[in-house]
């Protein structure tokens, strides 16, 4: 009977599920620009995804340019021409999306996991744990993430991996704050106050009431600390912080700098990575804003 009663019970909590998704979805699809965030966002997924399809990997290697000119414009040959050292640009860009698109979404889940904890702990947790909590959040807020993120990737490393970390342990300490203020205000909420009246615990209130609460603002606030670890990570690999055996927008970027490649007019090097930067980074704020007003609905006349 038991048994019963708890699977009566999931089926409910997942039939609640669908109807939100379907009802988000709906008026994702009537946010114009909303859709075309996530359009861009799916044209750049396949854009990575493809990347074997359109181009070699062996074509990054600086031995593939030996025999092409160097700074070719773009031909039948190289769509896209060449760079100071003959390899194919559109190569680099291609498979570099995967870089970027990589260290852009595992930044994200760091940044948005030690944001989650914190905020959840310090906007549920009274007295000196919530202190404590904010003495270190107003740290990172204070101090200049660039010139951190610089010398954690300079003692810690340099690969892609190592440099989503970096990025997303220095960008986690807003959305602790926009979490803490949202728990502050779901803990004082009556179905809250009355499940610690039936004396459920404080995980299972925090687990069962108050993280469903704020899961909408925790994905609406993901898809804008996206772009801010891409153009993070652009920045890092522009300064020449980045990892200088994988490809990526940042590093075109840089490779067209100290080339000379914008004095001699060589805009097939330095353009595309930079429309890509921004449509991308267009594309994860489109798509923010408009999950922002979807689950806050005093936003949608804004």
């Amino acid at each position: 009977m038991r048994e019963s009663g708890s699977t009566t019970v999931r089926a409910m909590t997942w039939a609640r599920r669908r109807r939100a998704f379907s009802r988000v979805w709906r008026e994702l699809r009537h946010d114009r620009p909303g859709f075309i965030g996530l359009l861009l966002l799916s044209g750049f997924g396949l854009f990575a995804l493809s990347a074997p399809l359109i181009a070699d990997r062996s074509s990054l290697l600086a031995a593939s340019g030996r025999n092409n000119p160097d700074l070719a414009a773009p031909s039948s040959k190289f769509l896209l021409g060449t760079d100071e050292i003959g390899r194919d640009v559109l190569a680099q860009l291609v498979w570099g999306s995967r870089v970027s698109l990589f260290i852009g979404l595992l930044a994200t889940v760091v940044a948005v996991v030690i944001g989650s904890l914190v905020g959840l702990a310090a906007g549920y947790a009274k007295g000196k744990i919530s202190a404590v909590l904010l003495a270190i959040d107003d740290f990172f807020l204070v101090v200049p993430f660039l010139p951190l993120a610089i010398v954690l990737a300079v003692i810690l490393g340099r690969s892609p991996t190592t440099l989503a970390i970096v990025i997303g342990f220095t960008s986690w300490a807003g959305s602790a704050r926009l979490i803490r203020a949202q728990v502050l205000t779901l803990s004082e909420r009556a179905y809250v106050e009355r499940a610690r009246a039936l004396g459920a615990g404080s995980w299972h209130v925090i687990v069962r009431h108050v993280l469903p609460g704020v899961a909408p603002l925790i994905i609406a606030n993901a898809t804008l600390i996206v772009p801010t670890a891409i153009l993070t990570e652009s920045t890092l690999s522009f300064l020449g912080f980045g990892d200088r055996l994988s490809p990526s927008w940042g590093k075109l970027l840089d490779g067209a700098q100290s080339s000379g490649s914008i004095t001699i007019n060589a805009w097939w090097y330095f353009l595309p990575p930079g429309l890509c930067i921004i449509g991308i980074v267009l594309a994860f704020t489109l798509l923010g804003r408009a999950l922002e007003r979807i689950f806050d609905p005093r936003l949608k006349g804004r």
